[in-house]
């Protein structure tokens, strides 16, 4: 079971804790943004081509099917 506390005593833990966070800088927070940004366009160009290819692959599967049956 919980503890209850006041809510007065909660903000002030609160408060201590967030003053002990080590928050980012501008500029690492700058350079982390533009890795996600980076990474996420090379992921998905990855996957586009990954797309395309399997893509490519069932249709040339799908006309030798027809081709061999018909």
């Amino acid at each position: 079971m919980a503890s209850k506390i006041n809510p007065i005593t909660f903000l002030k833990q609160v408060r201590a804790e967030t003053a002990k966070v080590k928050w980012p800088t501008r500029r690492e927070t700058v350079i982390s943004t533009a890795m996600v940004l980076v990474v996420t366009a090379l992921a998905s160009v990855f996957f586009f081509v990954v797309d395309q290819t399997v893509n490519f692959g069932v249709w040339q599967g799908i006309d030798l099917l027809k081709y061999l049956f018909s």
